[in-house]
């Protein structure tokens, strides 16, 4: 590749602004990100107060790849934003009242063999009593009935926020140049004959031109280039309880915890806010545009919309029930929804598309991608340039299998997601949602 050619990464999540790093850091002189806003974007997925740390992967590419950036993670670069905590993965049988994942079981088991096979140290969890001989700050009934867990220490949470905002102060230092606000709301692609891409346009008909477009839009990439059935945007339910400063202190050190089976996890309380945070990585909700394809929202608003579906809310307080059942009562000051672009198997897209010889995809983050923010450029630089190894390469290739037909069945994941099937939001539940993001916007301005 030419590192004089003109490059525009469209996206400034943890994909943009990690391959515009590693751009800069490889000698690429023309190196510029367009987004709604400066990062962290505030309602981007890359932007919220923690996200897992952590290798415990069924996968042994994902595990070995989350191993490196878990020990970057504490370094000098990284650890103002990285915290320490063990990991406490559970299972439990389905109910009538509280169906759950069936491959729960089977993905932890895979994990434990994995982390095995590297090496890596893992404890064994085998009943209520000894999770809170271990951990006894949670005070619930857990993941019962049949429960079922083991731990790992190698683990930890991070700041999404801080740690956007210094790799977004990096890029500056490095020499990225930013467009943002209108200027930079990319809203179609200036094409010739054979599909080559020679330009943006943007919402307010600002036009940029370049030689090589990297799309690394997240959840909005399928409303923005041709998919192929490829991706799927789903609101993943979030909720934030506010805590007394007392009860900061008291559950700061707690595990996090996930349970594989209803997808329910939960974080130490985050002592800056003050919130104690809960959320689902399950199948979440879709909410199709006109054109037929799921998206969240376009519009630049100051924070995520104040609204989640009455059974995601449920499914937030019952999981909130099982371990702390003294905050039962106690209402969530905010909740929301955070936009995964998932992939049929939970795999990421680094690759050319193929329509466009030019124009290089760089998503698919399927809600597991942010723990990869101190490696992820490389990995996405590298599959621009094709120079990483062969079976690399095919993992994450654009996938043309389902051109001719969107297979919903097909978005199963890895084996990770726990609760109930996706579903489409209600027009009731759309109504609603527009509705809180226009008062949030209102609010902002206040």
């Amino acid at each position: 590749m030419d590192k004089n050619e003109r490059i525009v990464i469209i996206g400034a999540g943890v994909f943009g602004l990690g391959t515009a790093l590693r751009l800069k850091e490889e000698g690429y002189t023309s190196v510029t990100v367009l987004d709604r806003a400066m990062p962290p974007v505030p309602d981007g997925s890359s932007n919220d107060i923690s996200r897992i740390i952590r290798f415990d992967y069924g996968d042994p590419v994902y595990a070995r790849i989350a191993k490196e950036s878990y020990d970057l993670w504490k370094t000098l670069e990284f650890n103002d934003a990285f915290y320490p905590a063990p990991c406490l993965w559970v299972c439990q049988e389905s109910t009538p009242e509280q169906p759950v994942q069936p491959r729960a079981q089977e993905y932890s088991a895979k994990t434990k063999r994995v982390l095995t096979e590297m090496g890596q140290e893992w404890h064994a969890v085998r009943s209520v009593e000894e999770a809170k001989q271990r951990f006894p700050k949670l005070t619930g009934k857990l993941a019962t009935p049949g429960f079922d867990g083991f731990y790992n220490t190698s683990a930890g949470w991070a700041d999404a926020g801080k740690a956007i905002a210094r790799l977004a102060s990096r890029c500056v230092s490095a020499g990225v140049s930013f467009i943002t606000g209108p200027s930079g709301q990319v809203e179609e692609f200036v094409k010739v004959n054979d599909g080559t891409i020679t330009a943006v346009q943007t919402v307010n008909g600002n036009v940029i031109h370049g030689d090589r477009f990297i799309v690394a839009t997240g959840a909005w990439t399928a409303s923005l280039i041709p998919a192929w059935n490829s991706m799927l945007a789903a609101g993943q339910i979030v909720g934030y309880l506010r805590l007394t400063p007392e009860e900061v202190i008291q559950l700061k050190d707690i595990p996090i915890y996930f349970n594989y089976s209803t997808g329910f996890f939960i974080f130490p309380a985050h002592e800056a806010s003050g919130y104690l945070k809960v959320a689902v990585h399950g199948f979440g909700y879709t909410s199709t545009t006109q054109s037929s394809v799921s998206a969240p929202p376009t519009a630049a608003v100051a924070s995520r919309a104040n609204f989640v579906p009455a059974d995601g809310v449920h499914r937030l307080e019952a999981g909130l029930k099982d371990v702390f059942p003294q905050f039962a009562s106690r209402r969530f000051e905010r909740v929301g929804l955070c936009w995964y672009n998932d992939t049929p198997t939970g795999d990421f897209i680094f690759d050319y598309h193929p329509d466009h010889k030019n124009m290089f995809i760089a998503t698919g983050g399927s809600g597991h991608a942010f723990k990869f923010l101190p490696v992820i450029g490389k990995y996405i630089v590298g599959s621009l340039e094709r120079n990483l190894p062969r079976d690399l390469l095919d993992k994450w290739r654009f996938p043309t299998q389902f051109r001719d037909g969107f297979q919903d069945h097909a978005f199963a994941g890895d084996g990770s997601r726990g609760g109930p099937e996706r579903r489409e939001m209600t027009t009731n539940e759309h109504n609603t949602f527009q509705s809180a993001l226009r008062l949030s916007a209102r609010i902002s301005k206040i």
